[in-house]
């Protein structure tokens, strides 16, 4: 198996994509938020002194997929055409983040899907460290990947699709 991101001797390239053609492409990600059980509670009931966590947090994925070309080094930066945050409690413990990103473009978006879930975990960290700072941001991943060369990627026991 050969690395796309180094060249014959080993060095660190930008893969050229100029001879691609543009396709639609969609990835998913995901990650989880553990906290205490009150934590969840202050969330859900909007009594948090930061303000509403899930606006923020969506806001700041959204923005972290927009600039994910500037914070890992070798991604393309690529017109992205849509970008969603999503937010599913899971009492008693855990909020479950969902990030959905699309272009048409040469190159997939996964990087973006996962930087935006994992800006998103840390911006929920970041609200509720005041009441809670044993909070844990868990399984970071892809979920699924669709359009390229490629081809599709599902993992087993996908997330549902959102509109």
């Amino acid at each position: 198996m050969e690395l796309s991101h180094l060249d014959k001797n080993g060095h660190a390239r930008m893969v050229d994509v100029s001879a691609k053609s543009e396709t639609a492409r969609e990835a998913a990600a995901s990650a989880l938020v553990r906290m205490r059980p009150e934590t969840l509670a202050l969330i859900q009931a909007g009594g948090l002194p930061k303000g509403d966590v899930f606006a923020c947090a969506r806001v700041a994925g959204i923005l972290a997929a927009k600039r994910t070309p500037e914070l890992i080094p070798l991604c393309h930066p690529i017109p992205i055409t849509a970008v969603s945050v999503d937010f599913e409690t899971l009492p008693p413990d855990h909020i479950k983040i969902i990030a959905r990103v699309k272009t048409t473009y040469k190159t997939g978006v996964e990087m973006e899907a996962l930087t935006a879930v994992s800006t998103a975990a840390l911006t929920v960290y970041d609200m509720c460290k005041a009441v809670d700072r044993g909070m844990q941001i868990e399984q970071i991943q892809l979920e699924q990947k669709s359009g390229g060369k490629s081809g599709d990627f599902v993992r087993e026991g996908i997330i549902p699709e959102h509109d």
